[in-house]
């Protein structure tokens, strides 16, 4: 029986990409983080210079801070993708893994919130006596039977 090349074809499946497509996905992986990372350091240096000037805008400052966040957060979900090999799995792996990520972020955002309205509202609305109106008890109160 003769075996030749051209008779039997060899199946072979590539699981990494060959050493142009490596050096090529590296050094687009290094670009785009590096970008992320100079546009984050712009914006915090410029909220830096902001606080500054005793006229900044707190608006202003609370937006670029959400923009650093968002940003922050793109740069974790393509380390993810990029280093854990995450963007080369199938979607439901994918949705398994993001969507507990996502809502325990939502859990943890909504409790803050929520803490926080607890904490003004209880400072706005409570009955809380300040110090120099509370009733001085003596010692003779603090006796068994009260006072005599």
């Amino acid at each position: 029986m003769d075996h030749s090349n051209t008779d039997l074809a060899e199946v072979t499946f590539h699981h990494a990409p060959s050493g142009d497509e490596t050096v090529k996905r590296i050094i687009k992986t290094t670009v785009i983080l590096s970008v992320i990372t100079l546009i984050e350091l712009a914006l915090g240096f410029g909220i830096y210079y902001m606080h500054k000037n005793p006229d900044y805008s707190h608006s202003l400052v609370l937006f670029i801070k959400g923009v650093i966040v968002i940003l922050s957060l793109l740069k974790a979900f393509y380390i993810v993708g990029v280093f854990m090999h995450l963007g080369d799995e199938i979607r439901n792996l994918i949705m398994t893994i993001v969507v507990p990520l996502l809502l325990f972020v939502w859990f943890i955002a909504a409790f803050l919130w929520d803490g926080n309205s607890w904490r003004n509202l209880r400072n706005t609305h409570g009955k809380s006596i300040p110090q120099t109106e509370q009733h001085q008890v003596t010692p003779e109160a603090k006796k068994p039977g009260g006072v005599e």
